[in-house]
């Protein structure tokens, strides 16, 4: 079922039992409201015959008849009994066609005892009324039915079943169109959602000026949809580069191997050739190689993770960088050490991190003219921080926030190196693998500062 007629229902549903119980409530007061009313004019009638009774005695009984007769039309159906203080009918009078009520003898007592005692006989009310003066001590008893209550109680009946009937009529048409007004922009949202592809994800919900829950549905929506859209941009970028950089190497082994089956070369001829097909396979399996170490760090339940100590790792990666090249040179600074020892632990994968950090010293290696990288390692709050410094050019600021992407290098890295642009882009991964984030300061005076935040294991141990 559609939310629209699950409103509608709901909608429905409350505003019935609201007027039914509004109904039912007008109704029982209305009830109740008329038998007080009808017994007031029984205790009337009651008290009227008492004080005649009691004025004239029992030469009353003809006075009584006039009025009782008169009265009729007051009270439908009307029976008077007075019975003396021995349970005697001292007086009777019924309308025409009634038949003298039944009255128990209990019921004498208890008016007696209780003054007045309301009861049914047949389908009708009655009183007995307990009446004492000087004179005498007498019971009397009035009978009569209320037919103009119940008629008028009939008639309420069917205008509140008319009234409820109505109302749910309207309440359905009312729902239904606030539920339209209320899933209208729902709706809207539904239909712009589907008319987004990965082919148009640059188009967005139209959120409105409002507040409520809708639009933050909406902004929802356009924040996921910015996410995906840079996500797939990077995608379409990692795969177009990605091609590139295989396809370079392998039009170059085939070029070369075309131009040597051409014709008969000598073995050094040969030689050559084949050297230079060796560069381009090691070239493509270096690509392939970081792009499964990428593929891997995206995938969190393949990896290994323990506790690792930061400084055995930062001992490794500078006594490694200094292997590549006799020029390279590694300035390692520590900081205060803490005391706790598990502020040196950071939970994760060893190798991963001697390839993330590692990229960072050899980089700033590389690419300073005077081949040397401090790093220097510090202690605050728990958390361990890796600073990686060369002099080395500095990066534009519009290029700092692309030096993390795959296949991205600046323009003076890629005249000064070979590579693809990956090695950032593992070692961000890499990182946030971790937990842990990276900042990046270049200019011309300071360098180029590369500052990774570990969180040790002591914070996850507090």
């Amino acid at each position: 079922m559609k939310i629209k007629y699950k409103i509608t229902v709901l909608f429905a549903l409350l505003v019935t039992v609201i007027m039914l119980l509004l109904s039912i409530s007008v109704y029982y007061f209305t009830s109740l409201d008329r038998s007080e009313a009808f017994k007031r004019r029984l205790k009337g009638r009651a008290n009227n015959n008492a004080q005649i009774y009691s004025l004239f005695g029992d030469s009353s009984r003809s006075v009584l008849t006039r009025i009782d007769s008169g009265s009729v039309n007051t009270l439908p159906r009307k029976s008077v009994l007075i019975f003396d203080y021995l349970g005697h009918i001292t007086y009777e009078f019924n309308a025409k066609g009634e038949t003298p009520p039944q009255v128990p003898p209990e019921v004498l007592e208890r008016s007696r005892l209780e003054e007045e005692v309301y009861f049914k006989t047949g389908d009708r009310e009655a009183l007995a009324f307990h009446h004492t003066d000087t004179n005498s001590r007498i019971v009397i008893v009035v009978a009569a039915a209320d037919d103009d209550g119940w008629v008028r109680l009939a008639q309420l009946r069917r205008i509140l079943l008319l009234s409820l009937l109505i109302g749910i009529a309207i309440a359905l048409i009312g729902g239904y169109v606030f539920s339209m007004q209320l899933v209208k922009p729902i709706a809207q949202i539904i239909h712009e959602v589907n008319d987004i592809s990965s082919q148009n994800l640059s188009h967005r919900i139209e959120a409105g000026n409002g507040h409520d829950e809708l639009h933050q549905l909406a902004n929802t929506f356009n924040e996921l949809l910015n996410r995906l859209q840079e996500s797939f941009n990077i995608q379409r970028r990692f795969v177009s580069n990605a091609s590139h950089e295989l396809s370079t190497p392998l039009t170059s082994i085939s070029s070369q191997l075309e131009v040597t089956l051409h014709k008969d070369r000598t073995i050094d001829e040969y030689r050559q050739v084949m050297q230079s097909i060796r560069e381009d396979v090691q070239q493509m399996q270096q690509l392939t190689k970081s792009l499964l170490e990428i593929a891997k760090t995206g995938s969190h339940g393949t990896i290994e993770l323990k506790d690792v100590r930061i400084d055995e790792v930062l001992f490794k990666v500078m006594g490694d960088v200094r292997k590549i090249s006799p020029e390279y040179k590694v300035e390692l600074h520590f900081g205060d050490f803490p005391e706790d020892e598990k502020e040196f632990l950071i939970f994760g994968n060893a190798d991963l991190l001697y390839s993330s950090i590692k990229n960072f010293v050899e980089n700033g290696c590389k690419y300073s003219p005077d081949h040397i990288s401090w790093v220097d390692l510090s202690f605050l709050n728990g958390q361990i921080i890796i600073r990686v410094k060369n002099q080395g050019d500095a990066i534009a600021e519009e290029e700092i926030e692309h030096i993390f992407q795959p296949f991205y290098r600046t323009h003076s890295a890629a005249t000064k190196s070979k590579g693809f642009g990956l090695g950032l882009a593992l070692a961000k991964r890499i990182i946030g693998l971790h937990k842990g984030a990276i900042q990046v300061q270049s200019d011309l005076v300071t360098g180029t500062i590369f500052t990774i935040v570990l969180p040790s294991v002591k914070i996850f141990t507090r």
